[in-house]
């Protein structure tokens, strides 16, 4: 069995009273490209921000490449480094285009400063924003910011290879985004996924086009629990009904409508 790139084991998170994940399970394997679906507030996001150790679980255990995580990110040498593209870019409005994808060898790294800007260059190009690196976020489109955080996210030093993101999480990519801005976003996804720029990836959406689309798993979430996975071709064969109501866009269902009877 080959062993999983990340593995989540009884996971269970609350805020407050809120019950957001009541005891997860799942494994995401190298070269995968899963998404996480469901109707808002079912604890997509804060699955891909405990993967990325951003946010501790309240019980249960994370494992990547088969090491447990004890605490957050920070708190000890990571098997593998994993990418984070946020919903909203997180872009320092302050900063350069150069200076935020390139951000953390400026900071981190002693690679020279010219050779930092030709990485970021590299990086634009690849993600298709060639000539951009010395505008700000202010200067940008929705789309462009969104491609300038992918940029960010799979920036490493050539210098040291276990730089390399192995894992990228995607929150949202295409969320605010027209019919055509979305589909730029949705191609740039699945070349990088091809293309060296990072060969797993997680993405938590809820834009059909985005789904079938991207991945090539899907797991849907609903009351903090995994109400069905499988791949993306068998969300139109399955009987399921959590993946029926949701594909379908019925009020009538398991899935509870907030206000239908209102």
């Amino acid at each position: 069995m080959t062993e999983a790139l990340v593995e989540l084991r009884g996971i269970y998170k609350s805020f407050g009273s809120n019950v957001v994940l009541d005891g997860i399970d799942l494994k995401v394997y190298s070269g995968e490209a899963v998404a996480i679906i469901g109707p808002s507030g079912t604890g997509k996001s804060t699955i891909l921000r405990i993967i990325a150790g951003l946010l501790a679980p309240d019980q249960g255990e994370v494992y990547i490449r088969g090491v447990r995580r004890q605490g957050l990110v920070g708190d000890q040498d990571n098997p593998i480094r994993i990418g984070m593209v946020f919903q909203q870019a997180a872009l320092f409005d302050s900063l350069s285009v150069d200076e935020n994808v390139g951000f953390l060898l400026y900071q981190r790294s002693r690679l020279p400063r010219k050779r930092i800007r030709e990485l970021v260059v590299q990086k634009l190009e690849m993600v298709g924003l060639a000539g951009v690196a010395d505008l700000y976020p202010a200067q940008l489109s929705g789309g462009m910011r969104k491609r300038v955080s992918f940029a960010r996210a799979i920036m490493a030093n050539p210098d040291q290879v276990t730089d390399n993101p192995q894992l990228l999480l995607y929150d949202e990519p295409t969320a605010g985004l027209d019919p055509i801005a979305s589909t730029v976003i949705e191609d740039l996804i699945s070349q990088l996924h091809h293309a060296g720029g990072c060969e797993t990836y997680l993405i938590v959406t809820h834009q059909d086009s985005t789904i079938r689309r991207t991945a090539e798993r899907v797991v849907l979430l609903y009351q903090g629990r995994v109400q069905w996975q499988g791949k993306v071709q068998e969300i139109d064969t399955t009987d399921n009904p959590f993946v029926c109501q949701f594909f379908k866009g019925d009020v009538e269902g398991p899935i509870e409508v907030i206000g239908h009877n209102i």
